[in-house]
């Protein structure tokens, strides 16, 4: 089988998104792995650095409309409103934004004081994702979190007072210790507080961490896949009797109230990704920024270089990413637009797999469209391997 030509999309893309990332901790998570500091040495250097390269990378998103802004981390509810402010002037002064749909801010819940979200009012953040990952003082104090389940409850309800109605909130399941009982109770938190999003991750054990050395020195209890197995079917339990829809693996929302920009994502839209760490992506290649705080602000301010690596996508990964995060989500894997975007051969290899997982029930086939049941999100990053397409 030959190599088909790069993918062609019927018209241009015409609406992307910008991410930031903020990359400062008042202090580590046991389980994190993203790029932080707890230092906030280098913190106006890098934020003059963001400004910077966001004037520097205007191009990238040339021809698009910016639909969406969301500031990660890190912990970016670090920033005064009028840091959030100076950056998003920098993002209107560059790119073209028409009707912004969403701006999100990733916040603890220690920092959402009433002071603070009230100061929030004046900068264009709409949206909260709020890091409360337990309702339950135990778990957090396992995560080493910097706050504690009373002032996750009054976060929200603070951020609800405040006129802030778009909320999300993360959890985290599989906590050693953590009961099925607790894990429900957890998730009646959410209705009860009318929170309209959540995301649930089960607790992972990643190189280079706390947790990881930890469990190594039997200092802490390790991970159990079952309990996590089992928490991740009570929460899809749960969420279908509260009325919020599994829209994708780790998302849940209630009806039209998903997350715009991480959709966005997952539908293969274009982003630009700004900060130390930050990935982009403009639909033909991926580009990933240097993950040290120091060096990504010396390089920018002083030497006037990006400092990014690139990858250019071929064909076959690029169809194979579509596959992996569409099966991900409610809409699935659509037979007809890798046939359009890729060829036939490809689509007609992809729906041949997935017989074995649709004699299993892990996979349905709605017409030309692959979903994955409820027991098949149990294998999702399996299953989608087994579609992959290689070329020879």
């Amino acid at each position: 089988m030959s190599i088909p030509g790069t993918p062609v999309l019927t018209s241009a893309p015409k609406t992307a998104g910008i991410y930031i990332h903020i990359p400062f901790c008042k202090q580590a998570c046991v389980y994190c792995n993203f790029h932080f500091s707890t230092s906030l040495k280098y913190k106006e250097e890098v934020l003059q650095a963001i400004t910077q390269e966001l004037e520097m990378r205007r191009g990238y998103l040339e021809g698009t409309v910016i639909e969406t802004v969301y500031f990660g981390g890190g912990t970016p509810s670090l920033l005064s409103a009028d840091e959030i402010n100076r950056i998003f002037d920098t993002i209107l002064k560059n790119y073209t934004v028409a009707d912004l749909k969403e701006c999100t801010l990733e916040t603890n819940p220690d920092d959402l004081d009433k002071h603070y979200i009230q100061s929030l009012r004046q900068t264009p953040v709409n949206r909260f994702s709020i890091g409360v990952q337990s309702f339950h003082d135990e778990d957090l104090q396992y995560m080493k979190r910097a706050h504690n389940a009373q002032q996750a409850d009054y976060a929200i309800k603070a951020a609800q007072d405040a006129g802030f109605d778009n909320l999300s909130i993360d959890l985290i399941y599989g906590t050693p210790g953590l009961t099925g009982a607790a894990w429900k109770k957890n998730l009646s938190k959410i209705a009860e507080l009318h929170i309209p999003h959540f995301s649930s991750y089960a607790l992972t054990v990643e190189d280079k961490t706390a947790l990881q050395h930890a469990i190594q020195q039997r200092k802490a209890a390790p991970v159990d896949p079952e309990q996590a197995a089992g928490q991740f079917e009570l929460l899809m339990e749960q969420a279908a009797v509260m009325g919020y829809e599994h829209y994708e693996i780790s998302n849940l929302a209630l009806p039209g109230m998903y997350a715009i920009h991480n959709t966005n994502y997952w539908r293969g839209l274009p982003y630009l990704g700004i900060g130390p760490s930050a990935h982009s992506f403009n639909g033909t290649s991926r580009q990933w920024n240097i993950a040290n705080n120091a060096q990504y602000a010396k390089s920018i301010l002083k030497e006037r270089k990006l400092p990014y690596e690139e990858e250019k996508l071929t064909p076959a990964q690029h169809l194979n990413e579509y596959i992996m995060t569409s099966l991900r989500t409610m809409w699935g894997c659509d037979l007809d637009r890798i046939e359009k975007e890729w060829d036939a051969s490809s689509a007609d290899m992809v729906e041949k797999s997935s017989h074995l997982f649709q004699e299993k029930n892990w996979v349905t086939q709605q017409g030309r469209t692959l979903v994955l049941t409820n027991a098949g999100k149990l294998f999702a990053d399996n299953i989608a391997a087994e579609l992959f397409v290689s070329y020879k």
